[in-house]
């Protein structure tokens, strides 16, 4: 019988081979921290083209540099499309996506086909590790029974854990390495090889008792921040109507020294995580009879903001007697937060759908992407504009969308016609810049 203890001296002394499967936002951060240790890293991606690229020292990301993929190239890591290679690895790290289909209901299929194609090839001695957030009991229901078909014994033979990702892209006060991880195991001795497949990487290990419990703690974090989003949306249109600005009235509460946290508005919510996630749980409450009255209300508040910017643009547009329908409209940043290239369920995209369906005529700036990405669900043939005080004055309206920091934003103000500004960048009331 294969016992952890080995798995785990292999581990600790650096000397096991990591596979991370799925090489993305997640994937390749975590791949760059094994290799940068000291491991040998083997990523796996369906994608041929993004393989070809990472392995001849090329990032797809933007906060990751071309330099950070070649040293750990040279460090031993290596992509490949080939998934039969799995048994050289001693771990497998699962980073792909777990999207929500139309029904707003969760879409487990990456998850299970990837794990589909590899459990042919799983062997003693392996660790499992799931990171793609997704509902409590997901490792247990879906990951465990086909783990399990390969005949190995889980607990003994190989290990399973989840340990739900973590990342703040384009947050410079956090690196993989010091974001503290959750990690729960499918037995006690899985949680242990668990611990001993992130110690090294991560500077804090928080160990849960499940694996159910690491996947509903990733979900109270950004049902959290969902909720809370929501609240201060909500408080926005109120303090809007009543002639109070709600940055300042953010700010001023943010200096309470407990028992506050500043969330601020938008035009909604964007990014692969937190207009997502709160459904999960909202899916699997049903099972237990119970609705998520909380998370359905702020999701509802959170997805009628795209409409909101649209409803001021269209009022600022007919205070200077112009119509939506063929008005001129530029869409200040696109990607879902401000300083990235992630444009995952950006809230800036339907705005610009819902420009588009009103019969504007819209084009984008966004120094993060230079082309309107191909997407699942959305589709434009546009490229980035330059902004100069000639392109922007030629614009019947400017929509700051996301915040970048590299936007000039006083040359922005001095020649728009009108913004409205979803962002709370504009503190100064002018006579261009309306609140959205």
């Amino acid at each position: 019988m294969h016992s952890s203890s080995e798995l785990i001296e292999k581990l600790r002394n650096l000397e096991a081979t990591i596979g991370v499967i799925g090489m993305g936002y997640v994937g390749q951060p975590l791949a760059l921290r094994f290799a940068r240790l000291g491991y040998k890293v083997i990523g796996f991606d369906i994608d041929e083209e993004k393989v070809g690229l990472l392995n001849s020292g090329k990032s797809d990301i933007e906060h990751i540099s071309d330099e950070e993929i070649a040293e750990a190239n040279a460090a031993g890591m290596e992509c490949t499309v080939d998934i039969k290679r799995t048994p050289e690895a001693d771990a497998l790290i699962l980073c792909v996506p777990t999207p929500l289909n139309k029904y707003r209901e969760p879409d487990l299929s990456y998850v299970i086909n990837t794990t589909d194609s590899f459990v042919p090839y799983l062997r003693a001695g392996q660790v499992v590790s799931l990171e793609s957030t997704t509902y409590p009991g997901t490792t247990e229901e879906e990951l465990l029974p086909r783990v399990s078909l390969s005949g190995l014994t889980v607990g003994e033979d190989i290990f399973l854990v989840y340990s739900p990702e973590r990342e703040d892209p384009g947050n410079a006060s956090f690196t993989t390495n010091t974001i503290p991880k959750v990690v729960g195991g499918h037995t006690s001795a899985c949680l242990e090889v668990g611990k001993a497949l992130y110690g090294q990487a991560i500077d804090r290990i928080v160990p849960v008792t499940s694996t159910k419990a690491a996947e509903m703690t990733k979900l109270l974090e950004n049902i959290h921040r969902a909720v809370n989003i929501g609240l201060v949306n909500e408080m926005k249109i109120v303090a809007d109507r009543m002639g109070i600005d709600i940055f300042e009235v953010i700010d001023a509460a943010a200096t309470k020294p407990f028992g506050f946290t500043p969330y601020y508005p938008g035009p909604g919510l964007g990014g692969h995580c937190i207009p997502i996630d709160p459904f999960y749980l909202t899916w699997k409450a049903r099972e237990f009879g119970l609705h998520t009255r909380f998370i359905e209300l702020s999701g509802e508040i959170n997805r009628a903001m795209p409409e909101y910017v649209v409803g001021k643009l269209v009022k600022a547009l007919n205070e200077r007697r112009k119509a939506l329908m063929d008005a001129k409209v530029l869409v200040l940043g696109i990607a879902y937060k401000k300083n990235v290239d992630d444009m995952r369920e950006s809230p800036s995209v339907e705005v610009m759908e819902l420009l588009r369906d009103g019969g504007a005529e819209v084009a984008y700036s966004d120094p993060h992407v230079p082309v309107f990405p191909k997407m699942r669900e959305h589709k434009f043939e546009l490229a980035s504009v330059v902004l100069t005080p000639e392109s922007i004055a030629g614009f019947d309206a400017v929509v700051l969308a996301t915040d970048h920091a590299k936007f000039d934003y006083d040359m922005i103000r001095e020649n728009a016609q009108v913004i409205i500004d979803s962002r709370g960048t504009y503190r100064t009331p002018a006579e261009n810049v309306v609140k959205a």
